[in-house]
């Protein structure tokens, strides 16, 4: 069984960081990847959320638009974590933030597949 726990959310001024961490517990070797989502407000399915960043095993990584030259993906296999790093937030990406397992593939796309975790909340204020 794999367990996804998120954390590092929180409430932050416009033009802060902040850095969200998944932990990672069991086996994962089916998927290639992992990823974070984002459920925007209003928003409640799954298939509604949107991606912001990708990381293959190869440590390649796929960015979201809205997040290039802001946000920086990685993971660290020794420690079973994937890590957000949120920079120059804006008020328009407060939204629940979700790690999820994936597929990486052809280089430059993915696709979530698997687990998701329970999310962790985002608040940015100008």
């Amino acid at each position: 069984q794999v367990q996804l726990v998120e954390s590092g959310g929180g409430l932050v001024q416009a033009g802060e960081s902040l850095t969200l961490s998944c932990s990672v517990f069991g086996d994962t070797a089916t998927y290639n990847g992992f990823a974070w989502y984002v459920q925007l407000p209003g928003t409640e399915r799954e298939i509604e959320r949107e991606l912001v960043a990708a990381i293959s095993s190869e440590g390649a990584k796929k960015y979201a638009d809205f997040v290039k030259d802001r946000f920086t993906i990685s993971r660290d296999d020794a420690k079973n974590t994937v890590t957000l790093l949120m920079d120059n937030l804006k008020p328009e990406d407060t939204a629940d933030y979700y790690c999820g397992t994936g597929h990486y593939y052809d280089g430059h796309s993915y696709a979530a597949a698997g687990y998701w975790g329970q999310g962790t909340q985002v608040t940015v204020y100008s």
